[in-house]
């Protein structure tokens, strides 16, 4: 089985895609395919010279990752159909014999997540394609950030370990596969419970055909009218209609589960396209709230207990 991902060899994808691999015990072997940029990855499994891709959606520390998502957004035929998630941690890697550093290297989410050793060193960001093509290509005057394997990968000294900013990040990915072939995929798992996990997870792109006051309310009153859990939504701008927007939205049940299917039903005769990007097997233990968030709100956000003062300067009342 050929499996693309975004490369060179030693990106955090590359690694995903070793992970899904040692997950599907008996079935083929795999053999990774680094291609240049994510649309490359996604144009490979549309044409079948692929049999499968991989591509990284969502970071818990940077939010969606937008090429990934809009690829998924311009694709008629590609879908997603596995998940896979990984603890994210940073090494810094150097030139052997390398110079005074003046810069640091990386994707730009790979540059945000470690943005506390750039600034506190007084370093310059170079952004890069990916953390592993920063590492393959680091100057002799720069510190690259990548995953660990890149220093055996790339004949590289280690700076510092573990340099990220938040501890425990982690980012999902996504595995990529023909509508076609995903249709005849679904067909076995009607009605099972997927193994390792709690449910199934699907995205789905809803765009409004007519737009105004209440229309997000519209939407999401139908989730709760049906009982379907809405855990994300992003948004994306129309390519041709400025100021206006398509809305993703990743809900907690398969694409055929009797709510889901009344709740597109309804979808439908309210005048939105729908378009479902994928269902996959959640991974166990992801997603869900625990109730106790409070102290992860952003800086500067208030309660009802906080005194009126405050309430008028974080409200801007």
């Amino acid at each position: 089985m050929r499996v693309a991902y975004l490369g060179p060899e030693g990106t955090f994808t590359h690694q995903a895609v070793r992970t899904w691999a040692r997950g599907r015990s008996g079935a083929r072997p795999v053999e990774a395919v680094p291609l240049g940029t994510v649309g490359d990855v996604h144009d490979a499994v549309s044409s079948g010279a692929v049999d499968t891709g991989v591509v990284a959606i969502e970071s818990s520390v940077e939010g969606h990752v937008v090429p990934s998502l809009d690829a998924l957004l311009g694709s008629a035929d590609v879908v997603a159909v596995d998940e896979v998630v990984l603890d994210i941690s940073f090494d810094a890697f150097v030139r052997p014999g390398h110079g005074e550093i003046t810069e640091a290297t990386a994707h730009p989410h790979g540059l945000a997540q470690c943005h506390r050793f750039v600034t506190g060193r007084g370093l310059v960001a170079v952004p890069a394609a990916s953390n592993a093509a920063a590492c393959r290509d680091v100057g002799r005057h720069q510190v690259a950030f990548g995953p660990r394997l890149c220093g055996e990968l790339y004949s590289l000294e280690t700076l510092a370990e573990a340099v990220e900013d938040f501890p425990g990040a982690r980012t999902r990915f996504l595995v990529l596969d023909r509508r076609d072939r995903a249709a005849g995929r679904f067909a076995v798992s009607r009605g099972q419970e997927p193994d390792g996990a709690h449910t199934w997870r699907t995205m789905l792109a809803i765009t409004p055909v007519v737009t105004g006051p209440g229309v997000l309310a519209r939407i999401t009153d139908a989730f709760g009218v049906r009982g379907v859990n809405m855990s994300s939504l992003v948004t994306r701008p129309l390519k041709a209609r400025e100021g206006q927007y398509v809305f993703v939205v990743t809900l907690d049940a398969a694409p055929w589960d009797p709510p889901v299917r009344d709740l597109f039903g309804d979808l439908l005769a309210a005048g939105d396209a729908l378009k479902v990007l994928g269902a996959y097997p959640a991974t166990a233990g992801e997603g869900g709230l625990d109730g106790v968030l409070d102290e992860h709100a952003p800086t500067g956000s208030v309660r009802a207990s906080d005194p009126p003062v405050v309430l008028d300067e974080g409200l801007l009342w």
